[in-house]
């Protein structure tokens, strides 16, 4: 038996989203990203004495959401508390969390596992203010510090130890990211920082109810990161193991350009925070109107959507799943259909050319400058056998996004719509049966799959003008005479 069959990976996630209000959780401040270094500070982020926090009712509203999205109880009391360590960048000398009384308990997650769909157990959602930051890379021998970030509001997603591999975690995490996109509350740029996870990995014997010594590897700023840390680290402590070393409970880091991790710092426990009540803060008190208020407003969410994808309109499970992964892409999918009936070709035409065209140019859906309406148009076109598929997304797509032109008026000016005159089509066909007449006799002896060939000549005879389906059907009556 090789050692990954020997053993069982159990991991959980703490992935920290930063939400997407316009003031900090405490204080006034901008929260805006990549301004001067401490120009975004006041009174209260920079823990001046005598200054007093004040809640951010956005950040409650958007943490209640992630709750209600993740199916959490959100709770209608609960409290802030003051957690102690010392950093550079955290200027009060503790951070401002919920340590007893989370805004949101338990929930669940759909994950797509190896096994199928399943449900990611979570522990809690709760609110935090960041820390400021520090960085070493600009001065050779000090670390400077930008204090913008100080203060601004997170959710901190806790699961339980409820995943078992790197790939599960990666599914995780995707799902997060998604789901904080889609109601509004992050941008989910990991690159910028909005969105961090730490996960606490440990290793068991299969079949055993006891879980290993939790290591816990922090700031993991990439989901390609995340997999890769994870899986390094489940590695690592097998080789441990069965080398008969003891695990150390720790905190490490993840050398992205090494693949590697390594140690940071004994991992501290939650009595080492020396936890206790802000007493500058009420309690947060929700009731049920309100937290039925914040449910309502949430938009309907990807798995829901994806039902209705698969029902409504009849597309399959993979169409469905790649237009959930963004809300706006299935938002212009239904405006489209509302427009037209060929859902299907609705679907293939914005998970290709029109995807294609927005990661060429970096563009949302929106920015791209195709409205839904000119859309169905071009899908008419394509329908109804005037355009081909391939002149129209490699011509007619791309001219649309800088022309207000009706599509088919467009489509005739660019000499684009295909030619149905028979005798036109015949001449053409005439050409190229004469141009092969040893594929001629391939096909005529049983080879049927060259007409593709045959179409094929006739499109280039007739620079794209040649309506495929017309040409199929008189080259097959010749090739057969």
């Amino acid at each position: 038996m090789g050692y990954q069959e020997k053993y069982q990976a159990v991991i959980g996630l703490e992935i920290h989203a930063q939400l997407a209000t316009k003031s900090k959780l405490f204080s006034g401040d901008s929260t805006a990203f990549g301004n001067t270094p401490n120009t975004q500070v006041s009174p209260i982020s920079l823990a001046f004495p005598g200054s007093l926090p004040k809640l951010n009712k956005e950040a409650v509203t958007m943490a209640v959401k992630m709750g209600l999205a993740c199916n959490c109880t959100i709770a209608e009391e609960s409290f802030f508390a003051r957690k102690n360590y010392f950093y550079p960048d955290l200027p009060k000398g503790y951070q401002i969390s919920q340590h007893t009384h989370p805004i949101c308990i338990g929930g669940k997650v759909s994950i797509k596992s190896d096994e199928g769909t399943r449900m990611v157990l979570l522990n809690r959602i709760h609110l935090e203010e960041d820390a400021g930051k520090s960085i070493h890379d600009i001065l050779a021998t000090d670390s400077c510090i930008d204090l913008n970030r100080a203060g601004t509001p997170l959710i901190e997603i806790v699961t339980e130890p409820d995943l078992f591999s790197a790939e599960e975690a990666w599914q995780y995490v995707t799902e997060i990211r998604k789901l904080v996109r889609w109601i509004g509350i992050c941008d989910g740029n990991m690159e910028e920082g909005s969105l961090r996870c730490d996960a606490n990995i440990s290793v068991k014997l299969k079949g055993s109810e006891k879980l290993g010594t939790k290591v816990e590897v922090k700031n993991l700023n990439s989901i390609r990161n995340i997999k890769k840390a994870i899986e390094f680290e489940i590695n690592r402590i097998i080789y441990e193991l069965e080398a008969g070393n003891k695990i150390q409970q720790e905190t490490r880091s993840y050398d992205a350009d090494k693949d590697i991790t390594f140690s940071m710092r004994e991992k501290e426990e939650a009595n080492d925070y020396r936890y206790f009540p802000d007493p500058d803060l009420p309690p947060i008190i929700l009731t049920k109107e309100k937290i039925a208020e914040i449910k309502n407003s949430l938009p309907i969410l990807p798995n829901e959507i994806f039902s209705i994808l698969q029902k409504q309109y009849h597309l399959n499970e993979y169409d469905a799943s790649q237009l959930c992964e963004e809300k706006l892409i299935v938002e212009f999918f239904e405006a489209t259909a509302i427009l037209s009936k060929e859902y299907k070709m609705i679907a293939n035409w914005i998970l290709g050319p029109v995807k294609q065209l927005m990661n060429e140019q970096q563009k949302t859906i929106h920015q791209l400058g195709l409205s839904p309406k000119r859309l169905a148009s071009i899908i008419t076109l394509t329908a109804s056998g005037k355009v081909n598929f391939s002149t129209a997304a490699s011509k007619l797509l791309p001219a649309l996004l800088h022309n207000e032109s009706d599509p088919e008026q467009l489509a005739t000016s660019l000499n684009l719509l295909q030619n149905s005159n028979t005798a036109d089509l015949e001449e053409w066909v005439n050409q190229a049966i004469e141009m092969m007449p040893d594929k001629v006799q391939a096909y005529q002896k049983g080879k049927k799959g060259l007409i593709g060939l045959f179409v094929g000549e006739v499109k280039k005879i007739s620079k794209g003008k040649a309506d495929p389906k017309i040409v199929t059907q008189l080259l097959e009556k010749k090739l057969n005479a």
